[in-house]
């Protein structure tokens, strides 16, 4: 059975099943309530029922007292529609309306793809890390030192936290991950953090551009679109030096069969990599095939020298306005 909910004050409303959380169903949708447990023991996501009825599932007594149900509050994570509903609450719009967060995580799994390492990040039973598809956490290392890596899992797929981490000769921590790093492991990270994130109040075709494992917040980003139903047309653009570079390339290629154009390009391709696709710069097959960017968004991320000269032709070349340029440099940290 199916139920509508209207949420106030934006007025958006979604039709969600008997079996889903109200939370579980605006997320699908689109419409970001406030989270962080998703378990019931938090409280971030409590808010008031203006009409209709729920089952308010399992849940901490001291995070939801009798009460607060004779109010009409009710945990969003929690509560399950039994018949049509009209709820209060703030949502999220921006990166602003969700908190920052230090926390402690448990290396996974750790898996290998030629030279970038995807590490699994499990947060504690009760925890979850509510963040926008693009952006970043820091994770915190000895001394007080940082390193920024971004989210590759899209928000609706919050298990584990999924970062893509490049070997770097000489950085201190790639030569942790790639040497010595083991599941169970603990880190601690600060997050999410961050800008880079699909806009999605605008209808404007939208081209991703991405160099080695720029690829990681545009893979959060293209797979959160896809769960929420964006109908705009994406055109996503990796390059990378070989082939091996485009390390996640079946899961780019799988994209394409839900309607998201795919462009890999090859720099310095190998002759063993008997590459047939398009080779360069990858910014510049994106000059070559789009004559003008007026109306287009562009979100570029990778090496800092590829976003520079994306950013610097879009706009003087193509036409694209400067405010529709959404970019994440990734600049590798110091040696020392």
């Amino acid at each position: 059975m199916a139920f509508n909910v209207l949420i106030k004050p934006s007025d958006h409303s979604f039709i969600m099943e008997a079996d889903e959380t109200i939370l579980e169903a605006g997320l699908r949708h689109g419409f970001i309530l406030p989270y962080s447990c998703r378990d019931g023991v938090c409280g971030t996501c409590k808010g008031l029922l203006l009409q209709g009825t729920v089952d308010y599932g399992k849940y901490e007594d001291s995070i939801l007292s009798e009460a607060d149900k004779a109010e009409g509050m009710a945990l969003f994570c929690c509560a399950k529609p039994t018949s049509d509903l009209i709820i209060e609450c703030r949502e999220v719009n921006a990166a602003k309306d969700i908190p920052v967060k230090t926390l402690p995580c448990r290396v996974h799994k750790l898996e290998r793809l030629d030279d970038v390492m995807v590490l699994y990040l499990k947060l504690p039973a009760n925890e979850r890390l509510q963040f926008l598809a693009g952006q970043y956490i820091d994770i915190l290392m000895k001394g007080g030192k940082a390193r920024s890596f971004s989210l590759a899992n899209a928000p609706h797929d919050d298990e584990f936290l999924q970062l893509h981490v490049r070997n770097i000769s000489g950085g201190e921590f790639t030569k942790h991950v790639f040497m010595q790093m083991k599941e169970r492991d603990i880190l601690r990270f600060k997050g999410p953090l961050g800008s880079f994130f699909l806009r999605e109040d605008s209808s404007k075709p939208v081209v991703f551009v991405a160099s080695g494992t720029g690829f990681a917040p545009i893979k959060s980003i293209i797979e959160h679109a896809l769960y929420v139903g964006v109908k705009r047309s994406m055109h996503f653009y990796w390059g990378a030096h070989k082939l091996s570079g485009l390390y996640m390339l079946d899961k780019a290629r799988e994209w394409e069969t839900h309607g998201i154009k795919f462009t890999p390009v090859l720099s310095e391709a190998l002759p063993a990599d008997e590459w047939q696709g398009r080779t360069g710069f990858v910014h510049e097959a994106v000059l070559e095939d789009y004559p003008d960017l007026f109306g287009y968004q562009v979100y570029a991320c990778g090496a800092p020298v590829v976003v520079e000269a994306a950013h610097r032709d879009f706009t003087t070349l193509r036409g694209l306005p400067n405010e529709e340029f959404f970019s994440d440099a990734f600049t590798p940290a110091p040696k020392a």
